[in-house]
């Protein structure tokens, strides 16, 4: 079954807690703070791959945790930084969170961190100053960044079959291309969308989408017309497929245009080829009895017999012509199409001390001081002192 929508949660590896640690060698008894600093915690890291077609594989697992950051050592070691965790998405997928867009992955390769991971924390060496020699304290790491996201998948293609039920969309894309939907004498076959892909002599391909069916108020949603007409909305040619012996070709073109402009995205600006299908019903081909600038063509064709197919095809090659290659930096991917805000720096760090913990900065809450004390380690019976208090935890 294609999916074409998915929720996930991610969370991004904590910081490595700085090193608590003093030199110690023979002949050198009272040798000065030696703790190195902790890694950072790893990210979580969305990547567009033109191999996926949908989201089906984040239905068996929706939950992404990046590694922690290793803790600071003795002799100056720093912590190694968390790995990375990097979940593969097809392109064309949307990022939201809280209904706002974060990232648009429209490139194959495109990248966007939507969890970084925290700030290892310092050891105590870093604290050590011709005043305070020996700080027997060092800072825990940071924890890294949670999210809840919304991912919803717009097709990127070619060109898009759209038309009324049982108008041939299906028998259409079997006869120019790869794909293999299912095809039967009833409407509503084709129960999600279908991508094809079409051969040219000269070795060229498109990508062309077979989109279910669309009914009278699918702009408005039903029958899942929302769901299905997004698909539309990236395709560089809209393919209008409709049953030639069904009745009168005009009629049947205005009821579909007419959803298209009532969703809008644009829909009903976009470029029309005209398909009257299954003219070998019919003694003679009809006139689409329509004047409109959209259409750049039409055709007269039977999925069933292959007639008029090659025209089409060629047609098809003919309107839809390379795209140059974007420039796109692949320094800059990271931030492809990055809507998402900076996190705020702390207003308080947690500091590790040899008798517990000590408080840095003002906590906004008692709440998320408790959540960040249990977070870096804090039990039952652990000291806190928190400015000229010292607390125990219940």
């Amino acid at each position: 079954m294609f999916h074409d929508r998915a929720r996930i949660q991610v969370q991004a590896g904590r910081g490595g807690d700085g090193g608590l640690s003093f030199r110690r060698e023979k002949f050198v008894p009272k040798g000065g703070p030696d703790g190195g600093d902790g890694g950072r915690g790893g990210d979580v890291v969305l990547v567009a791959d033109a191999g996926f077609r949908d989201l089906s594989a984040l239905r068996s697992k929706r939950v992404f945790q990046a590694a922690r950051g290793e803790p600071g050592r003795g002799s100056g070691k720093h912590g190694a930084d968390g790995v990375d965790v990097e979940i593969r998405l097809p392109v064309g997928t949307q990022v939201l969170e809280d209904d706002g867009l974060v990232a648009d992955l429209v490139a194959p390769g495109a990248r966007v961190v939507v969890a970084r991971g925290g700030s290892g924390g310092r050891g105590n060496r870093a604290f050590a100053t011709a005043v305070r020699q020996t700080p027997r304290f060092a800072e825990t790491g940071l924890p890294g960044e949670i999210a809840e996201l919304d991912l919803r998948l717009k097709l990127v293609a070619d060109a898009a079959l759209v038309g009324l039920p049982n108008a041939g969309k299906s028998s259409l894309l079997r006869r120019i291309s790869n794909a293999k939907p299912k095809v039967a004498d009833y409407p509503f076959t084709t129960l999600q969308p279908v991508l094809g892909t079409v051969d040219s002599p000269d070795g060229r391909q498109l990508t062309v989408a077979d989109v279910p069916g669309l009914i009278e108020g699918a702009s408005h949603g039903v029958g899942l017309g929302h769901e299905f007409l997004a698909h539309l909305e990236r395709a560089r040619l809209l393919v209008h497929v409709i049953d030639a012996a069904a009745g009168d070709p005009a009629e049947q073109f205005r009821q579909i245009d007419h959803e298209l402009a009532e969703y809008g995205a644009g829909l009903d600006q976009q470029r029309q080829v005209v398909v009257l299908n299954k003219v070998d019903l019919l003694p003679e081909a009809p006139e689409l009895c329509v004047q409109d600038e959209r259409i750049v063509a039409v055709f007269a064709v039977s999925a069933a017999t292959g007639a008029g197919i090659d025209d089409f095809r060629r047609k098809l090659f003919e309107l839809c012509p390379p795209e140059p290659a974007p420039e796109v930096d692949p320094a800059a991917l990271a931030d492809f199409l990055v809507y998402r805000p900076q996190p705020r720096a702390p207003t308080f760090r947690i500091l590790r001390t040899d008798r517990g913990f000590r408080v840095q900065g003002r906590p906004p809450s008692s709440e998320e001081l408790e959540a960040a004390l249990r977070a870096a380690g804090a039990r039952k019976g652990s000291e806190v002192e928190v400015g000229d208090e010292t607390l125990v935890i219940d």
